[in-house]
């Protein structure tokens, strides 16, 4: 398939057999006119016959398209809704081969292309939705000032490449005293908190946004340098310099969701919505979710087996001689990913979808009152409980089956309530391995979308298998060291500086999560067991 960006004509498509029509509008649709008051006119309408949800959206993600709405009719036909906005991220399984990773491995050696897809993510958000009157605010008190985050980023790439390279860091040399490493206090002693970067204290003392922006662009030069020179053959690939990479790859895509969480708690009151992506027709959007068929029992039961985690791929493996230049076909991660390791799992029970937004305010107006708090991903707006968009709040009848996002410690308190608890990282390992699908198999990851939506895990179509809505997920494990575990030297302290009995385990992704991170079941994230304002829910477990 290929779509000419430029001339959006009549033009057909043959996949297997299957056809599809792509063309540009003069006159509005009647269906999509029905379920928004603004119709542009410039979006793309394209009707499919013969392919899945699923196979549509791999379509439109390859030809750097996103669906806004599709309205399935009566017949086969469905028709979609698209727009070309302003970065997608591509699907793994397209991973070009090259000489840098000769098996295409969507977790190995990473290609300069995937960094320039971070960075547009990070661009986007940056210098799009945050205006600069809110580059010194604070809107979560136990995180950095916005500025901070955008000289992080390259200062984070110009300290790991200097420490590889041996070779003097970009300029400014101040830099890194200001922007090495962020915050992540204790939230009930705030004053407690693991090595980090001083931080100016008035606004006036920080460098101007556009100093920042210039040393972002000679940082991004440095690496596209030390590309051309792997390419031209004249430095050596070595597994110590791929996983410098992949690390810094992944620490930006990490940084864009942060960023984006604290954010929300402005929108509508100070960032704006992403631009270029149309408002989402909530209305319409929410039949369609209301119409999601229920599992037939909100339960299944798992088990007992043997799970085995994480992967083999320990950082001291890299300095040894026969390994040392072993990187085609290798699976990186970070340190608390290795090693491999068998976990003895009993039988148990676990709901098919997370708690939700409507479960969660029923408990929270009932018997949870007064025991748990108002999760930040709510606002009350003139007496009405409403939920958090990067667009702005929508009423909670449209939201109500989206996973609720607060907690864990609270969400902990409803799974006692309803005689249940949060889930082991075993037992949630296993049942996201069974049942969680990926980026490419339709899961509302990589933007796809830029907001939660319902789960669809336990329905009756794919065995089961569907999505959990686009969040992460809390699990009862403490973030902790465990067996063979050996700790990075490349980023010190990236998970032992954690290691404080105040962290759990969170396994998924969630809406704004890059498909390598999401996609990659060895990957374990972590926050405070109180901190309430990640993009993370959770489903309730019970003993058999």
């Amino acid at each position: 398939m290929f779509l000419d960006a430029d001339n959006w004509e009549v033009a057909q498509s043959e996949d297997e057999g299957r056809s599809v029509t792509y063309y540009r509008t003069k006159t509005a649709v009647s269906k999509y006119a029905k379920v928004s008051t603004t119709v542009d006119f410039n979006k793309l309408y394209v009707q499919s016959r013969g392919h899945t949800y699923t196979s549509s959206l791999n379509l439109f993600a390859d030809a750097s398209l996103r669906a806004v709405i599709s309205l399935p009719s009566t017949s086969a036909l469905t028709l979609h809704i698209l727009e070309r906005p302003a970065f997608t991220f591509p699907r793994l399984s397209q991973t070009p081969k090259s000489t840098l990773n000769p098996t295409g491995h969507p977790y190995g050696m990473p290609a300069l292309t995937a960094f320039q897809d971070g960075w547009r993510a990070w661009d986007f958000v940056t210098l799009g939705m945050l205006p600069a009157s809110m580059l010194h605010s604070k809107p979560i008190d136990l995180r950095h000032k916005p500025l901070f985050y955008i000289g992080h980023l390259p200062t984070f790439l110009n300290l790991l490449l200097t420490k590889y390279l041996g070779e003097p860091p970009v300029a400014p040399a101040r830099f890194p005293a200001i922007f090495e490493r962020g915050i992540d206090p204790h939230v009930d002693d705030p004053e407690y908190c693991h090595n980090h970067s001083e931080v100016p204290e008035k606004d006036e003392d920080w460098p101007a946004l556009p100093e920042v922006l210039a040393y972002r662009d000679r940082v991004r030069a440095r690496l596209a340098k030390v590309y051309e020179e792997l390419e031209r053959g004249e430095r050596a690939l070595t597994r110590r310099l791929a996983r410098t990479l992949v690390m810094v790859l992944e620490h930006d895509g990490f940084h864009i969701e942060t960023l984006l969480y604290m954010l929300i708690q402005r929108a509508g009151t100070g960032i704006l919505p992403p631009p270029g992506f149309a408002t989402p027709p909530w209305r319409a959007l929410a039949e369609q979710w209301d119409a999601i068929p229920a599992p037939a029992t909100p339960y299944l039961e798992v088990g007992p087996c043997t799970l085995l985690m994480g992967h083999n791929d320990q950082e001291p493996d890299d300095l040894v001689t026969a390994l040392s230049g072993a990187v085609a076909g290798h699976t990186f991660g970070w340190d608390n990913e290795s090693p491999r390791r068998a976990v003895e799992l009993k039988g148990f029970r676990v709901e098919w979808r997370p708690i939700t937004n409507g479960e969660f305010l029923a408990f929270f107006q009932g018997p949870g009152k007064g025991r748990v708090a108002f999760p930040p991903s709510w606002i009350e707006e003139q007496g009405e409980t409403k939920v958090r968009t990067l667009y702005g709040s929508v009423p909670m009848d449209v939201a109500r089956q989206w996973p609720v996002l607060t907690a864990h410690d609270d969400l902990a308190a409803y799974a006692r309530w309803k005689g249940g608890r949060i889930p082991t990282e075993a037992e949630l390992r296993v049942f996201l391995d069974m049942y969680q699908v990926t980026y490419e198999d339709g899961a509302n990851t990589g933007f796809r979308a830029w907001h939660p939506m319902p789960a669809t895990a336990g329905g009756p179509e794919n065995c089961g298998r569907g999505s959990n809505g686009g969040v992460w997920e809390w699990t009862s494990t403490l973030f902790d060291e465990h067996e063979g575990f050996a700790g990075t030297t490349i980023f010190p302290g990236y998970s032992s500086d954690f290691f404080d009995q105040k962290h759990q385990v969170v396994l998924g992704a969630s809406y704004a999560t890059i498909p390598r991170l999401g996609d990659r079941y060895t990957v374990r994230n972590f926050y405070q067991h109180n901190y309430p304002y990640p993009w993370v829910g959770a489903r309730v477990a019970y003993d058999l």
